[in-house]
């Protein structure tokens, strides 16, 4: 009888984000202002104001969403973990969640995360399409066979794979995927190719600023994106949350492998209510709420 505490990535954020906790409480009011100080911008605004637009914008998307998880996880009075996952940019949520980073220094790394990410994304035109109703391994095979540069990607639930690389790459895929019987094969409104190897040098970058931070104990197992597994050491989160810019997420595995673990409740802490529809989808015995 456990419970996860997960928390979502990029695509779950909102205009009026987080403005319900900043105007509700002092605490969250003043980690929202701290987060400002930080990243050198008001955040806040763009969060609580801002057009769909504008929150779009992977440099603010990323340190928003973490944001609005983050402290609403720290407002909850009965928050604790058995076990945690984060999607993607979630993860880093996750590891202040279960204490492996600080507020302070995990915010510090999605802003640069940010950053190198959107600076990879404007050096190759690439993105990323959403893959419904097909095997992993045709998808996989269809991305090997296709010339230059596709790759699964985010593996979501069974049935929905999204593949990611070279604009050219991933539209020839995305007819392969049809004929090959794919319900639909939709290119999806990202910056560009996330968790392909169009990413090396953001995860070069980002690699030497985890590599300065410091990462403690954690108080339970962060389930990481790239192995799927229950991880506790400090030294392998780090390396995971480095390998994770250019390898895929394996979200389905890693719900798969929480419920093999004990798992029987999933809360998502954060904006939106996607991982909650993937965790149903993935492990229908499971409570997700």
């Amino acid at each position: 009888m456990a419970t996860a505490y997960i928390f979502p990535g990029q695509g779950s954020q909102f205009p009026g984000m987080g403005k319900d906790l900043y105007d509700s409480n002092e605490q969250a009011k003043a980690l929202f202002e701290k987060a400002n100080e930080i990243l050198g911008f008001r955040i806040t605004d763009i969060m609580f104001n801002g057009t769909a637009e504008e929150l779009k914008e992977t440099k603010v998307t990323q340190p928003a969403i973490f944001l609005h998880s983050v402290v609403m996880a720290m407002m909850m009075d009965d928050f604790h973990p058995d076990m945690v996952a984060g999607h993607s940019l979630g993860e880093f949520s996750a590891l202040v969640a279960n204490k492996t980073l600080t507020f302070v220094d995990a915010l510090v790394l999605v802003s640069k995360r940010a950053m190198a990410m959107q600076k990879a994304c404007e050096a190759t035109p690439s993105t990323m399409a959403a893959v419904l109703a097909l095997d992993d391994a045709v998808v996989e095979q269809i991305c090997v066979d296709t010339p230059g540069i596709v790759v699964a990607a985010n593996y979501n639930c069974p049935g929905q794979l999204v593949i990611s690389g070279e604009i050219d790459a991933v539209n020839t895929a995305c007819e392969s995927m049809k004929a090959a019987g794919a319900k639909r094969a939709l290119v999806l409104p990202v910056g560009g190719a996330f968790h392909s190897p169009l990413m090396e040098p953001a995860r070069q970058e980002l690699a030497e600023a985890i590599n300065t931070t410091a990462f403690n104990t954690p108080i339970c197992p962060v389930y990481q994106n790239v192995t799927a597994s229950a991880v506790t050491d400090p030294e392998a989160i780090k390396s995971n949350l480095i390998a994770q810019l250019t390898a895929p997420v394996r979200w389905t595995q890693s719900v798969q492998q929480m419920v093999a673990d004990g798992a029987t409740t999933f809360i998502e802490v954060g904006p939106g209510k996607v991982l909650q529809g993937l965790v149903k989808k993935i492990a229908p015995e499971a409570e997700a709420r």
